[in-house]
């Protein structure tokens, strides 16, 4: 029983570093289909065309779904640009929202800050070691490196120009500035969220204009989720029925695998019944720890 039990926190510890990247490198693939395509009839409708000369996207939109305005936020979860910064090999797109929920899918983009590209402090933030750790290393940022960030109103460059540890509670990083800033956090030290990781780039391209209407939300967080610089870092409220669910589910079918291989009396049918069982109970593990995740108190 013990050996189990170590067994199955090894393998928890294992689908927090690389299994909740699975779903995140999905969403990522998804979103930046949905983006491309947004990014198309944006640049359509900058320019005219002729006869000769027509914008057909590849991609076409979800029966109802309203294009976003350019230069406003869209809704949670929704992706609003991308974000490359080639001298650490970072390419993703970010989403609208820091909640837990929001981290899981990328880097996102704090509530009531301006979008990259526009006047004032535009902050982002993102995981460090899990959901395929999109800033796992911003450390290694110094002053003058090349950000990248392409949204719906342009593609903007920001020159790296402070890097610096903050307590998670410390809010000033994302206070509105003079200059156009790009504010990105992540936790600090790497599997830790005891501290913030700040990085800080100034805009070199001319800025975006940023809309007057409709107004910045005034409900949303501007410093949700494990990753974000807030003073309470824990995961979201989920239900634990689904871990329930899930736990009773693997138990079962552990107890059901077991009784099944003792029913075969040669060795090579046990090993055969033995490695597809084990396999299935890999793929029930997975769901039982996602909905177990998110009732922890951090994930890095």
């Amino acid at each position: 029983m013990i050996f189990a039990f170590g067994v199955l926190v090894l393998l928890f510890v294992a689908y927090q570093l690389w299994g909740t990247g699975i779903s995140t490198r999905f969403h990522q693939e998804a979103l930046r289909k949905q983006f491309n395509h947004e990014l198309a009839i944006a640049r359509s409708d900058r320019t005219t065309p002729t006869t000769s000369q027509t914008v057909t996207p590849t991609t076409q939109p979800t029966r109802g779904a309203a294009l976003p305005q350019p230069g406003v936020a869209p809704a949670d979860g929704q992706p609003i640009g991308t974000i490359d910064i080639p001298s650490i090999g970072i390419n993703f797109v970010v989403v609208q929202g820091t909640a837990t929920s929001d981290l899981e899918l990328g880097p996102g983009h704090y509530d009531n800050t301006p979008l990259p590209g526009q006047p004032g402090n535009a902050a982002i933030a993102g995981h460090r070691t899990t959901y395929l750790h999109p800033f796992f290393n911003l450390n290694e940022l110094v002053a003058g490196d090349q950000i990248f960030v392409t949204t719906t109103q342009g593609r903007f460059l920001y020159d790296v120009t402070a890097l610096m540890v903050v307590n998670p509670s410390d809010l000033a990083v994302i206070d509105p500035t003079a200059v156009p800033t790009l504010t990105l956090t992540t936790c600090n030290p790497r599997y830790s969220a005891s501290q913030r990781l700040v990085a800080q780039a100034t805009l070199v391209s001319p800025p975006a204009p940023r809309p007057t209407t409709p107004a910045p939300k005034t409900g949303g967080s501007r410093s949700g989720g494990p990753d974000a610089i807030s003073g309470g870092v824990g995961g979201s409220s989920g239900s634990a029925w689904p871990a329930i669910g899930w736990g009773a589910a693997v138990a079962a079918f552990a107890l059901a695998a077991v009784w099944i291989v003792r029913r075969f009396t040669r060795r090579l049918a046990r090993f055969a019944v033995a490695g597809v069982g084990c396999l299935l109970l890999l793929v029930l593990l997975f769901f039982f720890f996602q909905s177990v995740t998110p009732l922890l108190p951090a994930s890095f």
